[in-house]
């Protein structure tokens, strides 16, 4: 367990400072300290199991995490360069700091795994134990989202907003897409967190409020799908319905799924309708489309997952009720005479 790592509640501190002083400083040089604090407090929980999984996985994360740093501080030079100000409302018109903000949004969309730069997301993630998922899911994108809504509140240029668009419907698409070839449990919410992550960065170009709805709602959902699979301890799909948490926690599992692909009732479905209303009073209403096309083909998914599970339990209630009662032997006996009685019906009601 993670309690017997030493020094870990000092991590898990720095973890929640780094992003705390982040969020908090108005200097790029405090907003990349901070982004560094988290890093550093995160890798060792990456690493807690001492596993080679557990460490090929922090490799790839502190190599990606490390280039999207070169980025902010590559963007932040630029724009010092420029306005000889850290400050973050320290702004210029100038064709230089277009350039600044693009490699400090790039940055920032590639610390989260948002597309282009989702490539490394599936593979650390399929790597890793529950606790260091759902940190990696919830907490590790709390800082670029809020820094990425700054930068756009303070730019206000069309071209940005159309880009930041742009790949958050491509999120959503390569979410919807990646999902439907997963047969693991953390391969399939790794490209779940990076649909919900192009809809997420899409709120930020609409209303902080929407934003703030949509990422609080994942978060309870997350907390709450990563903790039963925790418990279960689940690694493939194929598993559920057949785990040590009894049918009671296997279905769960489904129906926080299928909250996450946002199927109305449920709790996901709120978050999504609250970003589609918030849209459609905007000029970007166009994008909605793909991400609505990227969350059918993930509630796709998810609801021929629920399905299979339906079908395991039903048929395990079937077996136990019809058994010794030779039911098999009936259903056989219909299907091979049963068209001849009913020609034999006819023969007679004909005569």
């Amino acid at each position: 367990m993670l309690s017997n790592l030493p020094f870990s509640y000092l991590f898990f501190l720095m973890m929640i400072f780094g992003t705390v002083f982040s969020v908090s400083s108005m200097h790029w040089l405090g907003i990349w300290v901070g982004l560094e604090m988290n890093l550093i407090g995160f890798l060792p929980i990456l690493v807690y199991k001492k596993g080679m999984l557990d460490s090929e996985a922090a490799v790839k994360y502190f190599i990606i995490q490390a280039i999207g740093s070169s980025f902010l501080v590559f963007g932040s030079l630029i724009m010092y360069n420029i306005s000889f100000s850290w400050e973050v409302l320290s702004l210029v018109s100038s064709k230089y700091f277009y350039v600044s903000v693009l490699f400090i949004i790039s940055s920032l969309l590639m610390k989260m795994g948002v597309f282009p730069f989702h490539f490394w997301f599936p593979s650390v993630m399929s790597s890793l134990p529950w606790l260091s998922c759902l940190l990696l899911v919830t907490w590790q994108k709390l800082a670029p989202v809020f820094l990425i809504g700054v930068m756009m509140e303070i730019s206000n240029m069309l071209w940005l907003t159309v880009l930041v668009c742009v790949m958050s419907c491509g999120s959503a698409f390569v979410g919807g897409v990646g999902g439907m070839n997963q047969s693991q449990v953390r391969g399939l919410l790794a490209y779940s967190s990076i649909g919900h992550m192009g809809w997420i960065v899409f709120a930020v170009c609409q209303s902080y409020h929407s934003m703030k709805v949509y990422f609080f709602i994942y978060v309870i959902i997350s907390l709450c799908l990563f903790l039963v699979l925790w418990y279960l301890d689940v690694s493939l799909m194929v598993d559920l319905g057949n785990s040590v948490g009894g049918l009671l926690a296997d279905f769960s599992v489904i129906v926080l799924l299928l909250s996450l692909g946002g199927l109305p009732p449920l709790l996901g479905f709120i978050g999504k309708w609250n970003v589609f209303m918030e849209s459609m009073n905007s000029s970007m209403s166009m994008f909605v489309f793909f991400l609505v096309l990227g969350s059918v083909m993930s509630l796709f998914y998810y609801l021929g997952l629920f399905f299979v599970f339906v079908l395991k339990v039903f048929g395990k209630i079937s077996s136990k009720l019809f058994k010794g009662l030779g039911f098999s032997k009936l259903i056989l006996f219909m299907n091979f005479f049963g068209g001849w009685f009913l020609i034999m019906f006819d023969v007679f009601e004909f005569i």
